[in-house]
């Protein structure tokens, strides 16, 4: 087939002509049982191909018809052995990747400031976590990928870890030397699997950093909605053979995946991969330069810093995606949380996550210079709103400090646990998650011993208005502790 084709859309186009009776779900029945003021807004289009796996329409969980074809095509795109299709999101593609080649007791090498999700994968396989420290940034106050060094040194210390796991790029676009990490992992016979959450777009433009598929990466969890123009909660998960069974990959995905799988979502991912191919290089290229330019821009108004390929040099910021407009705040001596809320109000502009001491920006195919000129406009008139409270900041950001594991975190997760004040927590093993989302890396997970510094950092950024999640106690007042036994008297 041809990359120009979309199987999968053009077959539901080609079902929902026909109108036939249907006596199966959803219940809306192409529109006419939904509620009439959702149904104008949402439009008949959508409504008639929101369908089931019925006969002429394949089965994500075991596609062989239309769903197959346009997986193929993805594959091909991407540069893959096998693409699967994922309706729950980058998270379920991730949990999938790692499900799929840990069990309970196998060790996986992991970033510590990953994602959510990997580490409740992690949770639900029973997997052990080996951290590495990844590259922090101290003046921005965020953290990079992992070093070359680093790897090597986990996997001599860990030979028989049955993956490793590697964020490319970062959620502010900063991408290791993937490459030669999978050179290093492969030498030890360990897959390399790829939280590429961010980086749909790189394999589609020679000025970006390698995509995983390039750098000969195993698997890789690509969000396809974030950046590459599907629906929100539509992701792929790319696979070479090898090291990897894609049989067990379609086995475990099946397990994590609903088998009330939206039709809506797997044709708006069949349609991106067809743009992406085709026309991908012109319009990331557009994307690219409208992204550099907005940096210029920023990097002109007194007391604001966007960082790029002024940062580069380390191994861990080996190469860097300029569409992700990373905009330091602290010397306004505010905080990004303050920004983000003073750009909603005034300019009606949304970022897409604000932090202690940043905002961040994402550029896609879906701007124009419009918005990049109402963007630069309002930074220019928050620099000068700001101005009296401006001073140079030279301390060094504060970071959340990575704490010591003491039992696994689905040991943890399962254990015996009892309920803390937070100020009387210090100390104790945490059962739970913290985490400021977005970005959704973790301050703890279950099994580590809380400290003070962490205590300090959640606390800050309550006080600063970002949003600490994860605990039951959503006032976060108090934290789920594992029990301790004390001696009986």
């Amino acid at each position: 087939m041809s990359q120009k084709e979309t199987p999968l859309f053009t077959s539901l186009l080609n079902h929902a002509e026909k109108n036939p009776i249907q006596f199966h779900i959803p219940g809306h029945k192409k529109g006419s049982g939904i509620d009439p003021e959702f149904r104008e807004f949402i439009g008949d289009n959508a409504l008639s191909i929101d369908l089931i796996n019925i006969g002429p329409l394949d089965d994500l969980h075991s596609p062989k018809g239309i769903i197959k074809q346009a997986q193929e095509l993805a594959a091909e795109a991407f540069g893959a052995d096998h693409t699967f299709f994922s309706v729950q999101g980058t998270s379920g593609a991730i949990m999938t990747m790692i499900m799929t080649v840990c069990g309970p007791g196998d060790k996986i090498i992991v970033p510590r400031n990953v994602h959510k999700s990997i580490m409740s994968a992690i949770v639900f396989s029973g997997a052990i976590p080996i951290f590495i420290h990844p590259e922090i940034d101290r003046k921005l106050g965020i953290s990079h990928g992992i070093s070359t060094d680093s790897v090597e040194k986990a996997l001599e210390q860990h030979p028989d870890a049955k993956g490793l796991l590697v964020i490319n790029p970062t959620y502010f676009g900063f991408a290791a030397d993937l490459k030669k990490i999978v050179e290093i992992a492969h030498s030890y016979d360990v897959p390399v699997l790829v939280d590429e959450a961010h980086g749909v777009h790189i394999h589609f433009h020679e000025d970006l950093p390698l995509s995983a598929m390039q750098a000969g990466a195993d698997m890789a969890a690509t969000s396809v909605h974030k950046l590459g123009g599907s629906m929100t909660q539509s992701s792929i998960l790319n696979v070479k053979e090898g090291l990897v069974s894609s049989k067990r990959v379609q086995s475990i995905i099946s397990m994590l995946t609903t088998t009330s799988t939206s039709y809506l979502l797997l044709a708006s991912l069949d349609t991106a991969r067809r743009r992406l191919s085709i026309e991908g290089r012109e319009i990331i290229d557009r994307t690219i330069k409208l992204a550099e330019w907005i940096r210029g821009q920023v990097n002109d108004i007194e007391h604001l810093y966007c960082p790029g390929e002024d940062l580069l040099g380390t191994n861990a910021t080996y190469d860097f995606d300029p569409t992700k407009v990373l905009i330091s705040i602290k010397d306004l001596n505010i905080t990004g949380y303050e920004v983000e809320k003073w750009l909603r109000e005034e300019y009606n502009i949304e970022v897409e996550l604000s932090d202690l001491y940043n905002i961040l920006c994402i550029i896609t195919p879906g701007d124009t210079q419009k918005e990049a000129e109402i963007l630069v406009q309002a930074l220019r008139e928050l620099s000068k709103e700001f101005h009296h409270l401006a001073e140079k900041v030279h301390a060094e950001v504060m970071l959340p400090d990575i704490p010591l594991l003491a039992l696994t975190p689905r040991d943890a997760f399962y254990a015996d646990t009892e309920v803390v004040p937070v100020e009387e927590s210090e100390g104790r093993i945490i059962a739970e998650f913290v985490m400021v989302y977005p970005p959704g890396i973790p301050i703890f997970i279950p099994g580590e011993i809380i400290t003070e510094e962490n205590l300090i950092y959640i606390k800050t950024n309550m006080e600063a208005g970002l949003p600490v999640q994860g605990p039951e106690d959503d006032e976060l007042k108090s934290f789920r502790v594992i029990k301790e036994h004390k001696a009986i008297r």
